[in-house]
């Protein structure tokens, strides 16, 4: 998620803001604003971080403060997928605007094997916290099927979504390192001594998305 965030979402950002001080503004802009945003979601899911520790529910507590506080992270973290996937098919739906059919066909086919993993990434954490393998499939496909709607997005709207595009990118990134450094990596570290594996992970992970997006586009 991190390489993903890095490549597919702030270096977009910046090339499609403009070179210069204008590109690093609006992604810094962007970034800013998604972390803010997904830090006030997280006030209704409170105490998710492991390090913090969990607060026992009161009798009265429904919805979203009912969850457990694994659970509440899961969906933040879907969240996260959900809000970073939306940009990524503007893009797609961007290119094919412009009639760029080659560079929107290979944007489709690099965002969609990158998908994935992201896919994985949201089911197995569902079933873990007890959803069977059909019901964490659909919330992982429901968070892939924001890309269509970005994508016609894109196209109907191309002279519209273009100069939003940088933007929508840098604000997914915001709320993705937001869940990275506030959610997923303090939950690695924290597995019984095993923090330089969890590290060993981190960095193999990130090297393998790297290739994926900078291979696939």
């Amino acid at each position: 998620m991190l390489a993903a965030t890095s490549f597919s979402l702030i270096v977009p950002a910046i090339e499609a803001g403009g070179q210069g001080i204008k590109g690093a503004s609006i992604a810094l802009v962007g970034i800013l604003a998604g972390g803010i945003f997904l830090d006030v979601v997280d006030k209704f899911f409170p105490n998710t971080n492991l390090l913090t520790g969990p607060v026992p529910e009161t009798p009265k507590a429904s919805g979203l403060l009912a969850m457990s506080p694994s659970l509440r992270r899961v969906w933040i973290f879907v969240l996260a997928i959900t809000i970073h996937n939306f940009p990524e098919g503007m893009a797609v739906g961007v290119g094919f605007g412009d009639g760029q059919i080659a560079n929107g066909l290979s944007l489709a086919i690099g965002i969609g094997l990158q998908n994935m993993p992201e896919g994985l990434a949201i089911a197995l954490p569902l079933m873990r916290e007890g959803f069977s393998r059909g019901k964490a499939f659909l919330v992982a496909l429901a968070t892939g099927l924001v890309e269509p709607i970005g994508g016609l997005l894109g196209i109907g709207l191309v002279q519209i979504a273009r100069p939003l595009l940088p933007y929508t990118l840098a604000f997914a990134a915001g709320a993705m390192l937001f869940v990275i450094a506030y959610e997923i990596i303090p939950e690695s570290q924290n597995n019984n001594g095993h923090s330089k594996l969890a590290t060993h992970a981190l960095l193999i992970g990130f090297v393998v998305m790297m290739f994926l997006d900078i291979v696939l586009g």
